[in-house]
């Protein structure tokens, strides 16, 4: 496949997600550079896939050896039809699909010196200490970045020279840290006083460099070479010499500069004997010392016996020992156990393995084409030993674990064949599959889950396949776009693996589909994984794994941030504990008053958004095609806005082009120039609080108005942007005519704005509050009355259609709409009202449609995780310690795994119990007849010993020990159907087999709340 020509701009529609984690510098750096790849097994293949979709410039993919059977188990891009063919060009065709912009050739020739010069970053896999110590030399004396990655069955080994003077330009994924100037000293050093942009206490550290920008008064700070800074404490800093500056007068804001720094690294030969490995806890360094050792015996024993140890063959395994021992020079303490295990499993092929290490590698191949993060400073070394059968050398036999001729040759040889059968058997709920849920189904197929007789993978996503997701959800391409994901990726990984028995549906996983995802789905499951990015859909899954007792694998990334958590009923917490906080919102007042960030001003032009071109168009909508509309507007202000809002669309209704150029400028008047006008008359400059504090002072910043000016591009694309909007909205046809709409800009009066006196200006939402509560009843009534009269006139003259409008519903990514534009520039304008520094339409884009920073390497090595802890489920492993939570940063690189948090338990008399336990009541009486409140109530008491106070289904109270003894006596009566129906005679909701009720019970000091009750009606 040819590669695309690459665009002199970086293809921001396709690189949206990535260009947030990476920034625009390092992905122009990415696209200069050409990657060798040598090794295409598991590792290799995932190596390559996520480099190619990050966007180099060219991969080559090497390996003289042919197709295995063992390789299938994770080299997802051969087929069982490759076997016996060289696995380079095998792969090629696939690979190359993955990026149209990225050059993918196979080479099976021998690594050269010749050869090796042409490449900027240089990858090993599979290979041998000779290969790698040769190439390594060649590579160092070069300057030409060099990697060694492999992976032998639930072990990993990663080890990266940059070279002598690797410069890093950006080492950290978070933006500069910004703060708002409060004071500034003239003196030496000068000591500048600053709050961040919540008011709180500033995040810089000593050594810190900065510039300064927005300073009036002392303007010899604005745009300045940067400054190192020293912390006094969390609200002040030394700047340097400031004594000869002008006297500082107010504003300003203090930003970090990120400094490039230069790093040093050793070549391998050098590093084998100067031993630095990489992680987070110093307590596994001896094991992970055994593993260096482990590693570089398997190379001698490879060596010398032309293959590698058969698994769980003694004698191997205890040559491969003695090996280790001898390297052991420096006598460090050995896990000969651990060494031994290794042996065993050196021969296996494990995808989530694979997974992990491709996603790792990748990572420090991207930092070595961009020097953006902190590379690896040297070793890597992991293992999942905790993933093999408690009884070990019981279950795993030589026997067992010899190869078959078949596709999981590779997994067989580390877990044994009964538990291949096992994992065929399996079946799984798959819920997303977007860029972690294609490589979770990818590792599924590799794996052979739910491949076998009685297994099965159901996934579903209701979302369809848009550009932007090219870059991270590999299984799609480019002809899938506007395809169900669901759909599409089920086919991909069947080609990957045809055994697997997948279906794919197209539904949202919530309450609305709990019918169909309820008992009679859930209960053969053997587990769920998520691979959502919302929250509130996550801990919905999580709720309904507690409900039915499921495992769930739970993943999430942002940037090069992941981590993954395992639910094990019975055994763990559920997700919903400790799931992150919602997003703080901004009060309201700030926005429409006093905005003191860009993050201010994109929120208040989103809303402007919403507020223009998509409500005014629901509610006309609403109000002509439904009678009832006006009878349930309830006296309020905001049903007052929604009422004149409908009558101006109306009224107002532009008939052309002219008109639409017309309405935004008018509205560009009103926002920039006149609102500021009104906001200074209410609040002047000068303006004291009654403390005698300055009252633009602190984060609020004092606006001042625009004039608009038809030479002015920022000006012109508001016009341009919103007019198209606008008459998009009705209907109407836009023009691109520049000379039209200057000569409408040129003929449109506006009448000079004159400050209205008396306009109360609320500061805080809880004077916003009182002004909103004090609704103008009588003006409702009669804009009511007015809209009625209007409605009853246009459906007499049958002209409803001719109103009817098309609400606009903002859509991030898609370019060529105006809505991205629209907000850009509208957020840019009002932070020119109030001296915030603007933002360019990527990071527009980011911030107001929320878009959260992903790439493929932290999405790869998530599944992989995640991958891990299913061999463990699918094992049964009933305790704690055998599962791993894990997090990991690939920007550092860093990967912590640590043991879940055990069910918190709760007491109620003597009984203790967590959120996995339940009261099972058999809701069916044996006359075949459904159980009443009274006899539910009768039977907790006598059989559990519950004194129920009230119960509850959902939000709705069935019962309660407090209402009238009539009520009571109402309800008691009833069949739990009706109660729960609310109508006796109401027979058409559906309800599903088991109703699940929330029962609180009378305690000596205060009502408790139990376990629910299932309440089981078939």
């Amino acid at each position: 496949m040819q590669a695309q020509e690459r665009p002199a701009e970086i293809d921001e529609s396709l690189y949206s997600r990535q260009l947030y984690v990476l920034g625009h510098e390092a992905m122009r750096r990415l696209a200069s550079t050409s990657v060798l790849v040598s090794g295409m097994k598991g590792l290799g293949v995932e190596i390559a896939k996520n480099v190619i979709l990050a966007g180099v410039k060219s991969v080559t993919v090497h390996d003289p050896g042919d197709a295995q059977w063992s390789d299938l188990s994770s080299q997802f891009f051969l087929s069982e039809n490759d076997v016996g063919h060289n696995r380079a060009i095998a792969s090629q065709k696939c690979l190359a699909e993955l990026n149209s912009y990225v050059v993918v050739t196979a080479y099976t020739g021998a690594l050269s010196e010749s050869f090796l010069e042409a490449f900027q970053v240089v990858v090993l896999t599979n290979s041998s200490l000779e290969e790698q110590l040769y190439i390594s030399d060649f590579c160092h004396a070069r300057n030409i970045c060099f990697i060694v990655a492999d992976t032998k069955g639930l072990a990993g080994q990663l080890f990266c020279d940059f070279g002598q003077h690797f410069v890093v330009h950006d080492p950290t994924e978070v933006e500069p840290i910004c703060a708002y100037i409060q004071h500034i000293s003239q003196d030496n050093p000068g000591v500048l006083t600053c709050v961040d942009k919540e008011g709180h206490s500033h995040d810089f550290v000593s050594g810190d460099f900065v510039t300064f920008s927005g300073v009036e008064g002392m303007t010899e700070l604005n745009a300045c070479e940067p400054r190192a800074v020293r912390v006094l404490d969390e609200y002040m800093l030394e700047i340097g010499d400031t004594s000869s500056f002008s006297p500082y007068q107010r504003g300003g804001l203090v930003t970090q500069v990120k400094v490039p720094q230069e790093h040093s690294y050793e070549p391998l030969r050098a590093a084998l004997a100067n031993l630095k490995i990489k992680d987070a806890d110093p307590e596994k360094q001896q094991r992970y010392h055994s593993l260096h050792l482990a590693f570089q015996a398997l190379h001698v024993f490879c060596k010398e016996q032309s293959r590698l140890p058969q698994p769980r063959v003694q004698v191997d395994a205890e040559q491969l020992l003695k090996l280790a021992q001898d390297l052991n020079v420096q006598q460090e303490p050995l896990e000969e156990d651990l060494v031994r295990a290794f042996a065993s499993m050196s021969a296996g092929e494990l995808s989530p393995i694979a997974a992990l290490f491709g996603g790792l590698a990748a990572q420090e191949v991207l930092k070595a084409a961009s020097g953006k993060f902190l590379p690896l400073a040297q070793w890597l070394y992991f293992d999942a030993l905790e993933c093999l059968p408690k009884d070990g050398a019981a279950s795993l036999t030589e026997e067992s674990c010899a190869p078959r001729g078949c596709r999981y040759d590779g997994q067989i040889a580390v877990f044994g064949a009964n538990f291949q059968e096992r994992l065929g058997q399996q079946k799984y709920f798959v819920v997303g599959s977007g860029a972690i849920g294609c490589e979770l189904l990818k590792n599924f197929a590799m794996m052979g889950l739910a491949a076998g007789k009685g297994g099965s993978i159901t996934v579903t996503d209701m979302d369809t396949i848009e550009r932007s997701n090219l870059n991270r959800q590999f299984l799609f391409r480019p002809w899938d776009v506007s395809k169900l994901k669901s759909e599409v990726a089920a086919e991909a990984v069947r080609r990957m693996n045809p055994h697997i028995n997948i279906v794919a549906h197209d539904n949202q996983v919530g309450p609305t589909t709990e019918l169909q995802y309820g008992e009679d789905f859930f209960q053969p499951l053997d587990g769920v994984a998520s691979a959502l990015d919302s929250m509130r859909a996550r801990t919905y899954v999580d709720s309904q794994c507690i409900r039915y007792l499921k495992p769930l694998l739970d993943s999430g990334t942002q940037g090069t941030k992941g981590h993954v958590q395992v639910i094990v009923p019975h055994l763990t917490e559920p997700f919903g504990n400790h799931s992150d906080p919602l997003e703080k919102a901004i009060p309201v007042c700030t926005l429409r008053h006093f905005p003191s960030s860009i993050e201010h001003t994109l929120q208040w032009a989103r809303d402007e958004f919403e507020g223009l071109f998509r409500l005014p168009a629901e509610n006309v909508n609403r109000y002509l095609q439904d009678s009832t509309f006006l009878d349930g507007q309830q006296p309020s202000m905001e049903a007052l806005e929604v009422l004149e809002l409908v009558r101006s669309s109306l009224l107002e209704k532009p008939q052309s082009w002219q008109d639409c150029v017309y309405w935004a400028r008018q509205r560009w008047e009103s926002l920039y120039h006149n609102s500021i006008q009104q906001l200074l008359h209410s609040f002047p400059p000068d303006h004291v609080t009654s403390l005698g504090i300055p009252f633009w002072s602190g984060i609020r910043k004092c606006p001042r108005p625009l004039e608009f000016d038809c030479n002015n591009d920022t000006h012109m694309q508001y016009i341009m942007a919103a007019a198209s909007l606008f008459a998009q909205m009705h209907k109407l046809q836009m023009s691109g005519d520049t000379a039209a709409i200057q000569e409408t800009l040129h003929s449109t009066t506006l009448l000079p704005f004159k400050p209205q006196a008396g306009v109360k200006i609320p500061v805080t939402d809880e004077e916003l509050q009182e002004t909103s509560t004090a609704a103008d009843e009588g003006r409702l009534a009669k804009l009511s009355q007015e809209l009625a009269e209007l409605r009853h006139e246009l459906v007499r003259k049958n002209l409803c259609s001719a109103y009817l409008m098309e609400p606009i519903h903002f859509e991030k990514d898609d370019d060529s709409n105006c809505h991205i534009d629209f907000i850009t520039v509208a957020s840019n304008l009002r932070a020119e009202n109030y001296g915030i520094p603007p933002a360019d339409k990527c990071k527009s884009k980011r911030i107001a449609g929320r878009i959260v920073p992903a790439i493929a390497t932290t999405t790869a090595a998530v599944a992989g995780l995640a991958c891990l802890e299913l061999f463990k489920l699918v094992w049964g492993h009933q305790h704690l310690s055998a599962y791993c939570n894990s997090f990991l940063q690939l920007s550092e690189p860093r990967l912590t795994r640590f043991q879940p948090l055990p069910a918190s338990t709760c007491k109620y008399g003597q009984k203790m119990w967590s959120c996995w336990d339940r009261f099972r009541v058999q809701g069916i009486r044996d006359d075949g007849k459904e159980m009443t409140l009274q006899e539910l109530l009768d039977h907790l008491k006598t059989v559990h010993s519950l004194a129920v106070s009230m119960l509850l289904h959902e939000q709705a109270t069935l019962y309660h020990s407090l209402w009238s003894k009539q009520k009571q006596e109402e309800r008691l009566i009833q069949r739990l159907t009706q109660l729960v129906r609310g109508d006796a005679n109401n027979a058409v909701q559906q309800l599903p087999p088991v109703l699940v009720l929330q029962v609180i019970c009378e305690d000596e000091d205060d009502d408790t709340t139990l376990p629910p009750i299932h309440l089981r009606l078939h």
